[in-house]
């Protein structure tokens, strides 16, 4: 039996795993470093000026504010999270419901348009104080409310603009072979719409933690991050501020890159291959 050497026998990866590889290992490395140098300008920034830290808090200020109010962090970034994402996906599913009505009938495209133009223009800020006296003590339910008020109108413009730009050959194809309207959308229209609705998923998940953290500063129920926040400012401790929104960035970005797992699942076929 002929000698074959050890590193012949295994099977080389192919061009397409190393591809893989390359851009995983970019999608991992390339925000990790971003945020490096951020924070490396951020404390630069800091040392240059010889602020204190009552005037703007430098990375290296945040680690003890971590370590003195970790439980506070833990409960109360718990607190806003799942009432950001309960607040996400009733955006989700109204903002559909709302982009397939106006994505199927022009008519109501058109009758619905400026009356969500003119609500998503309202400052919710204006709105919190209002909805924090109609609902007086429910304070999960306002905060729920307001991260629902201000991330659902993204997703229903992209639901109806993907559904309103439906090629009509596929929709006369379909019905002269029989198919019914939920059929079209089934299989047609909803894989069409995908790509648009995670793009539009992408911003709601952002919207929804601004809208979380409104109701948590301005009408003050100490619950939630924006409570923690709150307290810092009222104790005139910065650096627990800063830590505060480094918290909130952090949970945005987790939401955001659960957003693009999701979406690599369901609509990775839109996505293309870059070198």
């Amino acid at each position: 039996m002929a000698y074959v050497p050890a590193s012949l026998s295994k099977p080389r990866p192919g061009a397409g795993q190393r591809l893989a590889a390359r851009l995983t290992s970019r999608a991992v490395l390339a925000p990790i470093a971003a945020v490096i140098v951020f924070l490396l300008l951020w404390e630069a920034l800091v040392w240059l000026n010889g602020w204190p830290d009552y005037v703007m808090a430098s990375p290296s200020d945040l680690p003890p504010a971590y370590a003195q109010y970790w439980t506070l962090f833990l409960v109360m970034g718990w607190q806003t999270l799942w009432r950001t994402v309960v607040g996400l996906i009733v955006a989700v599913i109204f903002g559909v419901l709302v982009g397939m009505v106006m994505g199927f009938s022009r008519t109501m495209r058109d009758a619905l348009y400026p009356l969500l133009v003119g609500f998503n223009a309202i400052p919710k800020a204006t709105v919190v104080p209002i909805v924090a006296l109609l609902f007086v003590g429910q304070h999960d339910f306002n905060t729920v409310l307001i991260a629902f008020m201000i991330s659902f109108f993204p997703i229903a413009v992209s639901v109806s603009i993907g559904l309103s730009t439906l090629e009509p050959e596929y929709r006369d194809i379909l019905r002269s072979l029989g198919a019914s309207q939920t059929t079209i959308f089934w299989k047609i229209a909803l894989p069409k719409t995908l790509p648009e609705f995670f793009g539009a998923l992408k911003v709601a998940v952002t919207l929804a933690f601004i809208g979380t953290n409104l109701m948590e500063i301005v009408s003050p129920h100490g619950r939630g991050l924006g409570a923690l926040f709150d307290s810092g400012k009222t104790n005139s401790d910065y650096p627990l501020m800063f830590a505060v929104l480094i918290a909130l960035a952090f949970l945005g970005i987790v939401l955001y890159y659960i957003v693009v797992a999701l979406e690599k699942i369901f609509a990775g076929w839109a996505e293309r291959p870059q070198g």
